[in-house]
């Protein structure tokens, strides 16, 4: 008879504890899954802030030069 509860209660655990796992990882695959689309989106950002960086720093030079013709042009030591 001894045996037989120790059987069962022995089973008992075993569910507990596989039920108890199985939750566990199923926390982790959607952490998991959240921390992936957000690297996702991250590397969206960051593909468009350096796209719009490659297409601003070749004009940085003209807008330099272009700032400095309208200094020129303003500047009162010219007159």
């Amino acid at each position: 008879m001894v045996l037989f509860v120790l059987t069962w209660v022995g089973l008992s655990c075993w569910c507990v504890c596989f039920w108890w796992m199985h939750r566990i990882s199923a926390r982790q695959d959607a952490m998991l899954k959240e921390l992936h689309d957000m690297t996702q989106r991250i590397e969206q950002i960051s593909q468009a802030e350096h796209d719009l960086i490659k297409e601003v720093h070749p004009r940085v030079h003209e807008i330099k030069e272009h700032v400095e013709t309208v200094k020129e042009a303003v500047s009162p030591e010219k007159s």
